[in-house]
């Protein structure tokens, strides 16, 4: 049997980027993943293939109206929703080869099975056949991801009443949607398919949609989505659903039933624990069901080390990314940290809305002196010009220090504006150095100045 120097189960962001980082500092890599291709939920069935039906969805909408303002007058878009399945399966095989590709040019060795870890330092492989082989290493690292919650009293069918893994794949347009859960996925897939025609009703347990974000952005964005023919009924519990004759009923508590001819369930996600053998090992869980780590990614157990959606932090493939990076930099003997309040969390709707740090409720609760700038582009020269006027940027800003704290983006392409912003907190910058540094004209990053300077009274534009 080989020997490796590090074995990881999952290949996920988390888990692939992982390998090829400990492959780069000179570590012999395993990679233990369960499907026969590689990049986890996010490129198979989660960031990648809903960004694409975005992307799809999008155009057929602009085509179907928005575009006579400019002058451009075209006939009535047809949909091919086949084809247009097909293009994300092209763009998700595309970034699956790559993984394989990136394992192949740094030496990372693939064994495709479940993994469990039978002992410190040995890793057995279960196949879908059921035959098993083993895999020896100084070091495994759990990266196995998350999956769906499942919502007490509603059964998956996986084609009427199902997850998100469905709603990427339906063969036909609903005519009548139900989500439930008012958060990114239910959001961004809502949106996919009222774009592409169907009626879409949003049941949400809380007053709000999108927990957890800025309540003035997150809005802002209802009002957004409400405009776009998007139906919210907040403050909603589902009780049950049950398909039938084509159809799904959907029990409410204090409100009559719902009927629809798809229930996309979409209440957030659970760490993939089961089956690794924790439990044998004696790996330390906490009440929430994660991997108790230590600020190195180590487990209670030597030689056993997790990171991504089955630890604490936010579950988002870029978080699992700097997870997996600073745990084998720090396993080679290096310095690493990843500040899991500076991370940033977009949902790729239109418009976008994108966060990192503080909410204000959330400074307000904690006490913190702050100051607020806010600047709509609908003054902003860039948006004028693509017509993407809504939305707004808004920068928290400490009263005292001036230090950034939070900024939160609605808006065209918010989520490559906040990157300005994860940057500018991570050097520890102030508003006014933001509004000090030079931003190209007409952009829509000048947004962005103008908000840092308004913290102080002195948006130029408004």
């Amino acid at each position: 049997m080989d020997r490796f120097d590090l074995a990881v189960i999952g290949a996920g962001p988390g888990g692939y980027v992982a390998a090829i980082r400990a492959a780069q500092l000179g570590m012999k890599v395993a990679v233990v993943e369960r499907e026969s291709s590689l990049g986890g939920t996010c490129v198979r069935v989660g960031c990648i293939p809903s960004k694409a039906l975005l992307e799809s969805s999008k155009r057929f909408q602009e085509l179907g109206a928005g575009l006579d303002e400019h002058g451009i007058g075209v006939q009535s878009p047809v949909l091919d929703l086949a084809r247009m399945h097909a293009r994300k399966d092209a763009v998700v095989k595309s970034n699956t080869d790559g993984v394989t590709f990136l394992f192949r040019k740094n030496g990372i060795t693939g064994f495709t099975g479940q993994g469990r870890i039978k002992a410190p330092g040995l890793v057995e492989v279960r196949a879908a056949d059921g035959s098993t082989s083993e895999v020896a290493a100084d070091n495994i690292l759990i990266a196995t991801g998350s999956s769906v919650s499942p919502l007490r009293g509603v059964k998956w069918d996986g084609d009427l009443i199902g997850s998100s893994t469905e709603a990427l794949s339906y063969d036909r347009v609903p005519e009548h949607l139900v989500v439930v859960g008012a958060g990114v996925i239910g959001l961004e897939l809502g949106s996919v398919w009222n774009r592409l025609g169907s009626k879409v009703t949003v049941l949400e347990y809380l007053d709000r949609i999108l927990p957890g974000m800025d309540l003035e952005i997150a809005r802002e964005a209802q009002k957004a989505f409400a405009r776009q023919g998007i139906e919210f009924r907040l403050s909603t519990a589902v009780t049950g659903a049950v398909a039938g004759d084509g159809k799904v009923t959907v029990s409410l508590e204090g409100a009559d039933d719902l009927t629809c001819d798809r229930l996309l369930v979409a209440v957030g996600r659970r760490p993939n624990t089961v089956g690794l053998g924790l439990d044998e090992l004696g790996v330390g869980l906490d009440e929430a069901g994660r991997i108790k780590v230590d600020s190195r990614f180590r487990t209670n157990i030597p030689g056993v080390l997790a990171i991504g959606d089955v630890i604490h932090g936010p579950m988002l493939a870029h978080k699992a990314e700097e997870d997996g990076v600073a745990a084998v930099e720090m396993l080679a003997g290096r310095h690493a940290h990843v500040d899991y309040g500076l991370v940033p969390a977009i949902v790729y709707t239109d418009p976008e809305v994108a966060t990192v740090g503080a909410t204000e409720e959330q400074l307000k609760e904690q006490g913190v002196p702050y100051r607020k700038g806010s600047f709509p582009f609908s003054a902003n020269g860039r948006a004028r010009t693509a017509g993407s006027t809504g939305g707004k940027v808004k920068l928290l800003a400490h009263a005292e220090t001036d230090r950034v704290l939070g900024v939160h983006i609605l808006g065209s392409h918010a989520g490559d504006l906040i990157a300005e912003a994860v940057a500018a907190m991570a050097y520890g910058a102030t508003a006014e150095d933001i509004a000090l540094t030079v931003h190209a004209h007409p952009t829509l990053s000048e947004a962005v100045r103008e908000a840092a300077l308004a913290v102080h009274g002195r948006a130029l534009h408004i």
